[in-house]
């Protein structure tokens, strides 16, 4: 096609504004509670022990209706489904405002989190229909970059909205957000781009040429036999890698700089956020351009092995800085590397799930969530007891958990290695066998799930 994708039409790129500003308002939502935090303990009347049940709640619903939430997406569209699933969760974030006790609290929290289960892989069935395969990786950058400046707005925001209405109609203001977004939503988008009249034939034909991978894999398989597969395996344990650096962002990272650095430390903790977003938009560039230069897999591979290189590199040289500034410069690096890796992550479950890409890509998610919620939890012990040669010579500081993390990625890289969209997911296994597998694993990691929260409100005091 000889024409400039400008004379094609551009309203996929509308697309990704729109659901870019959907990223930025799940984490606006999520990191509204972490900022009400004091005002609801007081109010509530409820104990710091409680409050962790509050924060564990929502972790359980999220990663629980991950699979769930991709195949309502994969077999309704994902219109109806981010329709259903934002004023779900919308709805509930401004119901937060109305809790009246730690019952009520938690009901809301976690149907909060069932719905935004359906967030990401919503927003990435979309994408799978909407996107030729060269500009999917761009798109998802540009996509999980809203995340991180959605959370780096919100650690400035929040607090001065609650100052100014309260705890209680900040909730509902969120809410309200989300209304207005599906409102949107419903009125442009449609599932099939040959649906909406805004797009011309030249970028229905550019969209639908391109549609279908350059990768080989033929054969139609089950969503069953794709999460059996080693490639799937793989994929979620470098995404429960990458999850276990960053999620220290969003939990531990303000307080632990004001513990070892002082007051107003913790405003830093904003920096590798930000930092993060930006690594997004250059992993999702360097995709689409590895991609368009023919290198299929590497586009995948390339930027995902060097996000978490880096990513490992941070963290050990973070071990090494006895500065304030130093340590949020090497710890924003590991943070950009970790990023680096979101954007090919995506774009492989789109290429190994195809028109189940929904439930593919909230199946990783789960397992990255897993490892949210591992992070958060273990960040503390090791910071009051584990100690390393060389690296954490004493307790007291995070060195040996970034030590940690940083094998985590060192092992992401060997992942990755093994990693090829171009890998059938076809076994030579009965159905009955392929879903007594299937069945093993979603016990496993729900177990997982159930066996952190308990272990976070019952052991960790």
């Amino acid at each position: 096609m000889n024409r400039s994708k400008g004379s094609i039409g551009r309203q996929r790129y509308i697309l990704i504004v729109i659901l870019f500003f959907h990223t930025v308002n799940t984490y606006m939502d999520r990191v509204c509670i972490s900022s009400a935090k004091g005002d609801i303990i007081r109010d509530l009347k409820i104990s710091e022990q409680t409050m962790g049940w509050i924060f564990g709640i929502f972790a359980l619903g999220y990663a629980l209706f991950q699979v769930p939430s991709g195949w309502f997406a994969d077999r309704y569209g994902p219109r109806k489904a981010l329709t259903v699933v934002v004023s779900f969760w919308s709805t509930f974030t401004a119901l937060t405002g109305a809790a009246f006790n730690a019952l009520s609290m938690l009901v809301m929290r976690f149907i909060f989190g069932v719905g935004e289960a359906g967030a990401f892989p919503g927003a990435t069935r979309a994408f799978y229909r909407w996107l030729p395969v060269r500009e999917r990786g761009i798109a998802q950058g540009i996509n999980f970059s809203g995340s991180r400046i959605g959370a780096g707005v919100s650690y400035f925001l929040m607090p001065l909205v609650i100052s100014l209405i309260g705890w209680r109609l900040t909730f509902v203001a969120n809410g309200v957000v989300g209304i207005l977004w599906v409102a949107i939503w419903l009125w442009w988008f449609r599932d099939d781009p040959k649906e909406n009249p805004r797009v011309g034939k030249p970028e229905l034909g550019y969209i639908e040429q391109g549609r279908e991978s350059e990768f080989v894999v033929a054969e139609k398989v089950s969503f069953a036999e794709i999460f059996t597969s080693s490639n799937m395996f793989l994929a979620m344990a470098q995404y429960f890698a990458s999850n276990i650096t960053f999620f220290i962002c969003l939990s531990w990272l303000p307080s632990y700089l004001k513990e070892t650095w002082g007051q107003g430390a913790e405003f830093y903790a904003a920096i590798p956020v930000f930092c993060a977003a930006t690594a997004n938009w250059l992993s999702g560039s360097l995709v689409t351009f590895l991609y368009n230069k023919g290198y299929h897999v590497g586009s995948r591979r390339i930027p995902a092995i060097m996000g978490f290189m880096l990513g490992a590199v941070g963290l050990l040289l973070a071990t090494q800085a006895q500065d304030l500034i130093l340590f949020v410069i090497f710890f924003s690096i590991a943070i950009y590397g970790v990023d680096m890796t979101l954007s090919p992550s995506w774009a492989f479950c789109m290429d190994i799930g195809a028109d189940k890409s929904g439930a593919v890509s909230g199946s990783m998610n789960m397992a990255g969530n897993i490892g949210s919620a591992i992070s958060a939890i273990i960040f503390p012990y090791f910071v009051a007891n584990i100690t390393l040669p060389y690296f954490a010579e004493r307790t007291g500081t995070a060195n040996s958990f970034f030590v940690f993390a940083a094998a985590l990625n060192i092992l992401a890289v060997v992942a990755w290695l093994f990693m090829d969209p171009n890998r059938s997911a076809a076994k030579n296994l009965s159905r009955s066998k392929i879903l007594l597998r299937f069945g093993i694993i979603i016990s496993v990691l729900t177990a997982l799930v159930l066996i952190m929260i308990l272990y976070k409100v019952f052991w960790m005091r």
